[in-house]
């Protein structure tokens, strides 16, 4: 019998590129999503597969999954500014209720569990570039607070689960990741740029443009975790890649990627918005012999053909409104 996994978030971008990794290797992979960020086009090249099954649930309520699990990753919550800005309940419900909910289920199904944790948990990092010792910056009443602590407490769970209830945890800091099935309009830089590049707009950077990400295309990532969730690690291990750019440069990038001659207009910098951030994959290195092999020049290409393929509705679509949330 194939092994059967659990992904949350399945609908979203990187859950979907998940569930195409788990069923390329033969398990049998049961996707879950409330579908309020995520949009079904990601996985309908799916459904017609026996070894994929879907279900429309809040994992904020409770869980039940039917027959045995061998893992779970649980990737569901809002991941963009534009999201956790307007629904900062949710996003604090999902990291905290839905991440209980997960962990319950894994410790009743005897699964190990993968969750996602963020970069956002170092904030405003202090320290550079940032190690997985290193504690954070964050205000956790600032605007970016609900996602910020909603993953922190996410992670301090996970590890209570692991340590009391001896779960078989594992912990990924994600760092910027960017690829096919990105939102557009999300409010993450890579496909702001790109968006605005495409739809004939000047490029907004925040700020002076100084501060610095460092974006690691998908397909690396995806590796990284399924290395992570067979490894034997419990503590968290930051996944992305360590090339670091400034947000003014990067722009310059993508204005020169698309030919589109732009230019970059400065607006003020968001509150709390990090000014560097760069991983420290020394651990991943170490534990996993992963590193990232995909040039940014190359996952910029790969995006890029993908976001001009869009059609002219997606691309002028305007975020999401959330309605009647709690």
């Amino acid at each position: 019998m194939n092994k059967r996994v659990l992904i949350t978030g399945a609908a979203g971008f990187l859950g979907s590129h998940l569930c195409d990794r788990f069923i390329k290797e033969g398990y049998h992979v049961i996707g879950m999503d409330n579908l309020i960020t995520g949009d079904l086009k990601n996985i309908g090249h799916l459904f017609k597969l026996e070894q994929f099954e879907f279900y429309h649930h809040d994992v904020s309520k409770f869980i039940h999954v039917p027959g045995p699990l061998d893992y779970i990753l649980h990737f569901a919550s809002p991941a963009s500014p534009i999201d956790y800005l307007k629904i900062p309940i949710q996003t604090l419900k999902v990291g905290s209720l839905g991440t209980h909910n997960c962990l319950g289920l894994a410790k009743s199904k005897s699964a190990r569990i993968l969750v996602a944790s963020t970069s956002e948990v170092y904030g405003d990092p202090l320290v550079h570039p940032q190690t997985e010792d290193y504690w954070g910056n964050v205000n956790p009443v600032g605007p970016r607070g609900v996602y910020d602590e909603a993953k922190r407490f996410q992670e301090a769970i996970t590890m209570a689960y692991h340590t009391f209830h001896k779960v078989e945890t594992r912990i990924v800091r994600i760092f910027n990741t960017y690829g096919p099935r990105m939102r557009l309009n999300d409010g993450r830089a890579l496909p702001a740029f790109i968006g605005q590049a495409l739809r004939g707009e000047d490029l907004t950077v925040f700020g002076d443009g100084s501060q610095t990400r460092s974006f690691c295309y998908v397909d690396d990532l995806v590796e990284g975790i399924y290395r992570l969730l067979l490894s034997d690690y419990a503590h968290p291990v930051n996944i992305g890649n360590p090339d670091e750019i400034s947000l003014k440069d990067f722009a310059e990038e993508i204005i020169k990627l698309t030919g589109t001659g732009q230019k970059i207009v400065y607006k003020p910098l968001p509150v709390d918005d990090p000014r560097q951030r760069q991983p420290d994959i020394s651990r991943a290195k170490q534990l996993l012999g992963w590193q990232p092999k995909v040039s940014r020049a190359e996952g910029l290409k790969v995006t890029y053909n993908y976001f001009k393929s869009l059609s002219r509705e997606e691309l002028y679509k305007q975020p999401k409104e959330f309605k009647s949330l709690m």
